[in-house]
C-alpha cells in the first residue's frame, strides 16, 4: 500500500471491515481506560502509602518493568497465540493487574505487593499494545485509509474517560479498591465481547531467499537501522507522553498548589488535547505526510512543556498542558504505523520499536522522580525537552520506504 492509496477514501466501507475497525478502536480505548483509572488515583495512593515522590517513581517503575518484560516476549507470544487471542487474554491480564492494585492499596497497603500488581498490569498491557497495533495496521491496509491516529485516539478517549472517572471518584471519596475493582471487571466483560468482531491480522507470505524463520527471524528487526530510528522517535514521544501520564497531576498539585481532584482534572485536560490531536491527525498526515507532521508535533510539545515548567500561574500551565497534549498525540501512532509498513514483518518490527519506546516508561518514572525530589517536578520536566528534540531529528525515518509489497 502506497501513501497515495492511503489518501483515497472509498465511498463505503465493507461492513465486516467496519466492525473490525470499530472493535480495534474499542480495544485501544479499553487499554487507555485501564491505565488512566490507575494514573488518576496516583495522588490518593501516594497518600495511602505515605510515599515520597522518589518512592512513587520506584512504584510506577513496576508497571514499566512489567511492560519491558512483556515487550521482550511479545513477538514470540503473539506469533504463538495469534494476534486476536493475544488481544483477548492480555487485555484481561492488564485488567486483573488493575483489580489487584486496587485491592492491595485499599485492604492491605504494601509497597512491594502493589509493585507486583503493577508489573502484571504493565506486562499484560505491553503485549496487548503490540497485538492491537498489528491488528490496527492490518485493518488500515485492508480499508485503504489512514486510520492509525484514529485508533490511538481511541486510546486517548479511553484515557480521557478513565481520567474523568478517576477525578469523579476522587471527588466523591469512592474508596480506591472499589473503584479499580469495578473498572477492571467491566473491562474484562467488554473484552470478551468485542474480540468476536476482529478479523485475522496475519499476512501469509512466502519466505524470501535468506529470510530466517522462527525467533531468529523475528529478532532480525533489531538489525534494521530504520526500525531503530523509528524506535527512537517513539522513545522520545513516549517519554513526552508518559511524563505527563505519570507526573502531570502531581506537578500541578505540588508546583501550582492545586488540590488532588484539581490535579486529576488537569490530567484529564491533557488527555483530551491528545484525543483531539489524534482525531484530526489523519487529515494532517494525508495532506502533509509523516515527517512534517512529526516535526510539527515536536515543536508543539516543546512549547507546551516550557509553559508548564516556567508558567507563572496555573492557567498558563494548563494552556501548556493543552499544547503538550496535542504535540504528544501523533508520535506513537505514526511510529507504530511506520514500523508496520511491511505487513510480512509487522509483528516483529512493531515489537522492536515498542520495546525501544517503552524504555521511556522504564527510565522515565524513576528519573523524573529523583530529579523532582531535588529540583521539583516542574524543573524535572526539562529532561523531557531533550527527548522531544531526538524524536524530531529522527522523524525522516518514518517515511515509507520504496519497494514494499502492496497489501
Amino acid at each position: 500500500m502506497t501513501e497515495s492509496s492511503l489518501r483515497e477514501r472509498p465511498p463505503r466501507t465493507d461492513p465486516v471491515l467496519a466492525r473490525w475497525r470499530n472493535a480495534v478502536f474499542t480495544i485501544f480505548a479499553l487499554s487507555g481506560f485501564v491505565f488512566a483509572n490507575w494514573a488518576a488515583r496516583v495522588p490518593n495512593i501516594r497518600d495511602i502509602l505515605g510515599a515520597s515522590t522518589q518512592e512513587m517513581g520506584v512504584l510506577i517503575l513496576g508497571m514499566a518493568g512489567g511492560a519491558i518484560l512483556g515487550l521482550v516476549a511479545s513477538s514470540h507470544v503473539i506469533t504463538h497465540l495469534g494476534v486476536n487471542r493475544a488481544i483477548r487474554w492480555f487485555l484481561a491480564t492488564a485488567a486483573v493487574g488493575l483489580i489487584g492494585a486496587g485491592l492491595i492499596a485499599g485492604f492491605a497497603p504494601d509497597f512491594w505487593l502493589l509493585f507486583v500488581a503493577l508489573m502484571v498490569a504493565g506486562g499484560g498491557n505491553a503485549i496487548l499494545d503490540v497485538a492491537m497495533n498489528v491488528a490496527g495496521a492490518a485493518n488500515e491496509r485492508r480499508i485503504g485509509r489512514t486510520l492509525m491516529p484514529m485508533f490511538h485516539a481511541g486510546f486517548s478517549v479511553g484515557t480521557m474517560l478513565g481520567a474523568g472517572t478517576g477525578a469523579l471518584t476522587e471527588q466523591l471519596g469512592v474508596p480506591v479498591e472499589w473503584h479499580l475493582a469495578v473498572v477492571g471487571a467491566a473491562v474484562i466483560a467488554i473484552d470478551m465481547w468485542v474480540v468476536r468482531y476482529l478479523r485475522p491480522a496475519e499476512e501469509p507470505h512466502e519466505a524470501e531467499p535468506g529470510e530466517s524463520a522462527g525467533w531468529r527471524g523475528r529478532l532480525s528487526a533489531w538489525r534494521d537501522p530504520r526500525i531503530i530510528l523509528i524506535g527512537l522517535i517513539i522513545l522520545g514521544m513516549a517519554f513526552t507522553e508518559g511524563s505527563a501520564n505519570d507526573w502531570l497531576g502531581l506537578a500541578m498539585v505540588d508546583g501550582y498548589g492545586l488540590t488532588n481532584p484539581g490535579g486529576a482534572a488537569v490530567f484529564a485536560v491533557f488527555v483530551t488535547a491528545m484525543t483531539a490531536g489524534r482525531l484530526f491527525g489523519g487529515a494532517a498526515l494525508d495532506r502533509f505526510g509523516r515527517v512534517p507532521v512529526l516535526a510539527g508535533s515536536a515543536v508543539l510539545a516543546f512549547a507546551g512543556l516550557l509553559l508548564v515548567i516556567i508558567g507563572p500561574t496555573a492557567p498558563v500551565a494548563i494552556a501548556g498542558a493543552v499544547l503538550w497534549g496535542v504535540g504528544a498525540s501523533l508520535g506513537f501512532p505514526v511510529g507504530m504505523s511506520a514500523a508496520a509498513d511491511d505487513p510480512r514483518r509487522a509483528t516483529a518490527n512493531v515489537a522492536a520499536v515498542a520495546t525501544i519506546g517503552y524504555m521511556a516508561f522504564l527510565v522515565g518514572p524513576p528519573l523524573i522522580g529523583v530529579l523532582g525530589e531535588e529540583v521539583g517536578l516542574r524543573n524535572a520536566f526539562l529532561v523531557v525537552l531533550v527527548l522531544v528534540a531526538v524524536a524530531a531529528i529522527c522523524s525522516p525515518a518514518a517515511r515509507r520506504p520504496k519497494g514494499l509489497p502492496e497489501s
